[in-house]
């Protein structure tokens, strides 16, 4: 495995990423066990997730299987940096009026609470805002991160789906406060979602803030099975999202033949010759399919190569400001 900095942070994490947003949902806990040993194995020691992962009425569920994971010892909490995120709706009828997605200093404080009860854990290296709120002002938000940091509850703040316009108001009232900031931003990117390229990708750059991809396989329309679907895929299989993109997948298909690689390493590894990049997410649902995208971090696509997946996956005319203007 390699190894990159989070953002202009010293914590070094693997570059790739373990999503886990499967476990519990397509993945059972006994599977979900076996991909993270596996993942720690490999090399791989930054495993992300977020509170609502199990969806409406069993969210939080996800976290309790990675709880009880670490609750087995062997080293396996102090091996992993571990990033989760807060904002959603917990569907907990406790929170009364504050059940809305939000960043009140009152989320941040009780969703942290209970994610730390769930993981069983008392830290997590990279707490992660999953939205923005705009109608939650920098000095709320920053000076509860103030005292979730000065407690030892977590290490670092990331931020997610976030603009660009997001990310420097954010740095900027983070100086104001004497603060770090954010050291990542976790961002939907892939060949088929190259818009992040004009503004959060030169924004997140140049301020210091590490870019993980997520969705790097647009929902598995990147796999190598949308033109060939797997009997039971649910994200691979949209016939209007195949067909809207038929000719470019088969011009994808032929190059990675070409080449001698698979479809989603091919895609995984593209999103790592990006500047700003810390790390894909990958999203495993099985052990076989964590073991065959370890190869991505060896892949190195030539400038030839990068070129044809230009022209089959065209991005948006340049970043910012000279995609708007000379």
């Amino acid at each position: 495995m390699k190894y990159s900095s989070l953002g202009r942070s010293g914590l070094k994490v693997s570059k790739l990423c373990l999503g886990t947003m499967n476990f519990g949902v397509d993945t059972d806990e006994k599977e979900s066990f076996r991909i993270m040993d596996a993942a720690l194995d490999a090399g791989i020691n930054f495993f992300d997730t977020a509170n609502i992962y199990g969806w409406g009425e069993n969210a939080g569920r996800t976290e309790e299987i990675i709880g009880r994971w670490f609750a087995q010892g062997g080293g396996r909490r102090e091996k992993v940096v571990l990033a989760t995120k807060f904002y959603g709706d917990m569907s907990d009828s406790t929170d009364g009026p504050n059940t809305d997605p939000g960043l009140s200093s009152y989320k941040l404080r009780r969703h942290l609470e209970g994610s730390l009860r769930r993981l069983q854990t008392d830290h997590i290296e990279l707490y992660q805002m999953h939205h923005v709120d705009r109608q939650v002002s920098w000095d709320e938000l920053w000076e509860a991160f103030r005292v979730v940091l000065n407690q030892g509850k977590i290490g670092y703040v990331g931020s997610s789906n976030f603009a660009g316009r997001d990310l420097v108001k954010a740095q900027y009232e983070a100086k104001s406060n004497r603060m770090l900031g954010l050291v990542s931003e976790q961002h939907k990117y892939s060949l088929l979602c190259r818009l992040p390229e004009l503004e959060v990708l030169p924004a997140a750059e140049e301020l210091g803030i590490g870019v993980i991809a997520w969705s790097p396989l647009d929902g598995g329309l990147l796999s190598g099975h949308a033109l060939k679907p797997i009997e039971g895929s649910k994200r691979a299989n949209n016939p209007e999202r195949v067909e809207k993109h038929r000719e470019q997948l088969l011009a994808f298909e032929a190059l990675c033949r070409e080449i001698g690689e698979q479809e989603a390493n091919v895609a995984l590894a593209w999103t790592l010759v990006q500047p700003s990049m810390t790390a894909p997410i990958i999203g495993p649902r099985t052990l076989e399919q964590l073991q065959t995208a370890l190869r991505v971090v060896d892949i190195s696509l030539d400038e030839s190569t990068l070129n044809r997946l230009d022209e089959i996956f065209p991005g948006p005319g340049g970043s910012a400001p000279k995609a708007y203007a000379w």
